[in-house]
């Protein structure tokens, strides 16, 4: 019934010039479940991504309000190591916290290596650093941070068998996120979730291999002035879309289980760099939006690899997101 490019248009777009394509529609599918409540079932273009609820579930971490002592900048959850921790006087009551992660989405537990060496073996050729080999094990320099926290088993909508939605903007995907009561990964907890407790360089090993992600494709040549008109949006998109349904690539799993975290679509980020230090030279705050995994074209599409060149406001053909939520 739901089309991954009926989805994608429902976000009027305003493309910003980047590398590639995407958008089209897929097989109909029944949509049922908790997935289905934040996407209509018939589409109105002029809708928004979230539609309209009575009352939204609280979320703990709205990514909008990380603000410390003062007004100073704070980092997200998990994004420093563990120690003692004194319970706030607002915590949610014991009998209010669930006892699991919510339907379709994976628990992940471990140490997350801050910062982490991958030697490469074989580079592959082409414009963008790719890797067709690494050695085993990687060098982790430290620190060790641990975390606990779910994640969506498929990119939004979360939903078997349905091609993720693109031209999405950071803060759109923030507020999908909240209207379901989560939020946006951070950059390490979905790394962590990536690489595993081995931190291998992609979900599946130490080879690339491109046929168990939708990586390597070829790309198309972007019409960049038909991302930017109204009436043209939908055809250039929907001619350079190269997704394919979530969970369709079955051995595209990371070692918790996580489905689909390179390639396919790049997918939105808290980038905890945005709350660090301010940077010695004067120079901006990064942003506080991150793109991780790559998309379908001859990228990085490694678990490590970050981009943060694009700010908040961002979309295009080939971006969307999956949710986080802080774990039971």
């Amino acid at each position: 019934m739901l089309g991954g490019l009926a989805t994608s248009l429902a976000l009027s777009a305003e493309g910003r010039g980047r590398r590639g394509g995407d958008l089209g529609a897929s097989a109909p599918v029944a949509v049922t479940g908790k997935s289905a409540e934040t996407l209509p079932a018939l589409l109105d273009p002029a809708a928004p991504l979230v539609p309209h609820r009575a009352t939204l579930p609280p979320n703990p971490w709205p990514v909008s309000t990380y603000q410390g002592p003062a007004g100073a900048l704070s980092p997200p959850p998990n994004s420093v190591a563990t120690g003692d921790a004194t319970p706030s006087a607002t915590a949610p009551d014991r009998e209010e916290v669930p006892e699991s992660c919510a339907d379709g989405m994976v628990l992940v537990e471990g140490d997350f290596c801050s910062n982490l060496g991958h030697v490469c073996l074989k580079s592959l050729d082409g414009l963008v650093e790719r890797c067709a080999e690494y050695a085993a094990p990687p060098i982790c320099d430290g620190p060790i941070q641990k975390k606990r926290f779910c994640i969506d088993r498929f990119e939004y909508p979360n939903m078997e068998g349905v091609r993720p939605v693109v031209m999405v903007s950071w803060h759109e995907a923030n507020v999908a996120c909240e209207a379901e009561g989560k939020r946006l990964c951070t950059s390490s907890e979905w790394t962590l979730a990536c690489e595993g407790s081995e931190r291998v360089p992609y979900p599946y090993g130490y080879t690339r291999d491109s046929t168990a992600c939708n990586i390597d494709r070829p790309n198309l040549e972007v019409d960049s002035q038909a991302l930017l008109r109204p009436r043209a949006i939908a055809s250039e998109v929907a001619r350079l879309d190269q997704r394919v349904p979530s969970g369709q690539m079955s051995r595209c799993k990371s070692p918790y289980g996580v489905q689909d975290m390179t390639g396919n679509v790049d997918e939105w980020v808290t980038n905890e760099r945005h709350f660090g230090p301010a940077p010695a030279d004067g120079s901006d705050r990064p942003f506080i939006s991150a793109l991780k995994g790559g998309y379908w074209g001859p990228v990085r599409n490694r678990c490590r690899a970050t981009t943060t060149a694009h700010d908040e406001w961002f979309r295009y053909y080939d971006v969307g997101f999956r949710c986080c939520a802080n774990a039971p």
